[in-house]
């Protein structure tokens, strides 16, 4: 593995940790009930960070994974069944895209693209521009999360690296 690939990779999983850290404990109410003023859950959070990331950056952007791009939805209207099973959801794709990670050419073209119709955005150049988004969108959402299990408990993640 290269330095670059560990050093992505690790910041990658430092953040999912963040964020499954954020809403550890949390119960059932509290994973399911609107957090912001906009409306969203926690678990409807999640769902957008399972399907809008793990699932469309990862598995069907990076890795081509033929069952991740039939699973592409909009994440933040996914149905939430429960606050467990998105949190269980987002820990088994975390883990699918980690697998493709692993092994994919960073500097290779993605191996899936979405239609213009579905997606009217030029394809990035290459893997590591589509694991950068991955990133960048995994580190927002830890950020939020944050900010909604100080508003349900006080709760603080502390960041210390």
């Amino acid at each position: 593995m290269t330095r670059e690939r560990a050093v992505l990779l690790g910041h990658l999983e430092a953040e999912r940790k963040h964020v499954l850290a954020a809403v550890d404990g949390l119960d059932a109410a509290n994973l399911t009930r609107a957090v912001a003023p906009s409306g969203w859950s926690i678990a409807q959070l999640l769902n957008h960070l399972t399907y809008d990331a793990e699932v469309f950056w990862g598995s069907a952007i990076i890795g081509g994974d033929e069952e991740a791009i039939g699973l592409i939805q909009d994440g933040w209207t996914a149905p939430v069944t429960s606050g467990a099973e998105a949190v269980e959801r987002y820990r088994h794709w975390s883990r699918r895209t980690g697998a493709v990670l692993a092994e994919v050419d960073l500097d290779g073209p993605p191996r899936w693209w979405p239609s213009e119709d579905a997606f009217p955005f030029p394809p990035f150049a290459d893997v590591r521009q589509c694991l950068l988004r991955l990133l960048l969108e995994t580190a927002t959402h830890a950020g939020h999360l944050d900010m909604a299990r100080e508003g349900i408990d006080g709760h603080q993640y502390l960041v210390v690296e």
